[in-house]
């Protein structure tokens, strides 16, 4: 039988929710709609409008199973309930991701922000205007796109069809156990990095650089604070971004960033790192397994 698991956000962590993403093949299997200045849709290239320059779409929808592939190529579909949805969608504006957006998950991209953000709550929702039939308790976006590149080669052209979010969600039985083991034995680097980052940013501010997340992260790491599986799984991730290392930090928030996270020490410390512990914990379930097999043999 294929796994359904029910992922949800990590409460002892603000933000979780730190970029919309445009893509072609959007895993909720909904597509966006290109408005033009009258609020129609426009699919043909010569009716798009380059005023309005609009995209409105589901951002998340409750209880939808979507499909995935475990590190083992083992099936199986996740799934968020109304609430989970609903948290989402508010921890996206209060961690004032509104402009954070990215292509295909891999590239940043500027000139696009969340222009509406809103919960279908009832049949009438205003989504049925756009023409678009989701279910209620779904969170629907408007993003305004600035950037004409964006515009002509990924929306008009039809590269690009609809959302996905990038976020930081648990399994719902992991997120539920009440200890959980952290960890403190990154490298120094990592520790000077950030140090270096809140000096920095002590005496110039941050200016628009930066999540409280990111924030946070940093003060974590300059105080030498333990952290836990989760916390090293986006410091992983961040890996996606070390195009931007070398930016000086008062040139654009790429390099200040990148450090705030460890820097280069503090991010293939965590990869390696995630995998150690992943790998231990594989070896423990299947040890504990093995061991109510045994328990279920005695009392045959």
């Amino acid at each position: 039988m294929t796994k359904i698991v029910e992922l949800v956000l990590n409460e002892e962590e603000e933000g979780g929710i730190y970029a919309i993403s445009i893509v072609d093949f959007p895993a909720i299997e909904s597509n966006f709609i290109a408005l033009s200045k009258d609020g129609q849709t426009k699919y043909s290239l010569a009716q798009v409008d380059e005023e309005k320059k609009m995209l409105v779409g589901a951002a998340l929808i409750p209880n939808k199973q979507i499909y995935r592939k475990d590190a083992e190529e083992n099936d199986y579909y996740v799934y968020f309930s109304k609430d989970t949805v609903k948290k989402a969608a508010y921890r996206f504006l209060k961690s004032n991701a509104h402009h954070n957006h990215t292509l295909q998950h891999e590239k940043e991209i500027d000139g696009l922000y969340v222009a509406e953000s809103w919960i279908v709550e009832s049949e009438n929702d205003k989504s049925k205007d756009y023409g678009l039939n989701v279910p209620i308790g779904t969170w629907m976006v408007a993003v305004k796109v600035d950037n004409e590149r964006i515009w002509e080669d990924q929306i008009k052209s039809g590269n690009a069809k609809g959302f996905s979010i990038e976020a930081y969600f648990a399994n719902k039985l992991e997120a539920s156990k009440v200890e959980m083991e952290s960890y403190t034995d990154y490298p120094q680097g990592a520790t000077n990095n950030a140090k270096r980052v809140l000096k920095w940013a002590e005496e110039n501010g941050w200016g628009s650089c930066g999540t409280g997340v990111g924030k946070a992260r940093a003060n974590q790491l300059a105080n030498r604070e333990p952290i836990s599986r989760d916390t090293i799984a986006r410091m992983a991730s961040f890996k996606r971004h070390q195009q931007y290392k070398d930016i000086p930090y008062s040139e654009g928030c790429g390099g200040l960033m990148w450090d705030a996270w460890g820097g280069s020490s503090g991010v293939n410390w965590a990869i390696s790192k995630l995998k150690e512990i992943d790998s231990l914990t594989k070896i423990v379930a299947e040890s504990e397994s093995f061991l109510n097999e045994i328990i279920y043999e005695k009392r045959k």
